[in-house]
């Protein structure tokens, strides 16, 4: 894709940024099965705010994910996406996070 590896952390690999959107990557021990699936990650100062909007739209926040710390939602049509702060946060190695704290699933 011609760009650097920006960052490391845990499972994730994310490359550099130049013009467009951002791409990272994801290792994960399940075998593919079925269709290649895409999975967006979408950025907002306030993914609080961001998760309101997708619910009146209407999307739904999928619970399931929420020990890994992620915002994880998905359209009317079920494609998933996660709602991630604009920077830089911590992720463990086995690729759970805390940028919501106590607000997740509010």
């Amino acid at each position: 894709m011609g760009r650097p590896v920006a960052a490391r952390t845990g499972p994730y690999t994310w490359l550099g940024r130049s013009e467009g959107p951002g791409l990272g990557f994801q290792r994960v021990a399940e075998a593919k099965s079925g269709k290649n699936r895409l999975h967006f990650d979408v950025a907002s100062p306030d993914p609080a705010a961001a998760q309101a909007r997708v619910e009146a739209l209407g999307g739904r926040l999928l619970e399931q994910y929420a020990p890994g710390g992620f915002l994880v939602m998905a359209d009317p049509e079920g494609n998933e996406f996660c709602i991630i702060p604009p920077g830089p946060f911590e992720v463990d190695d086995e690729g759970r996070t805390d940028y919501l704290g106590d607000r997740h699933g509010s």
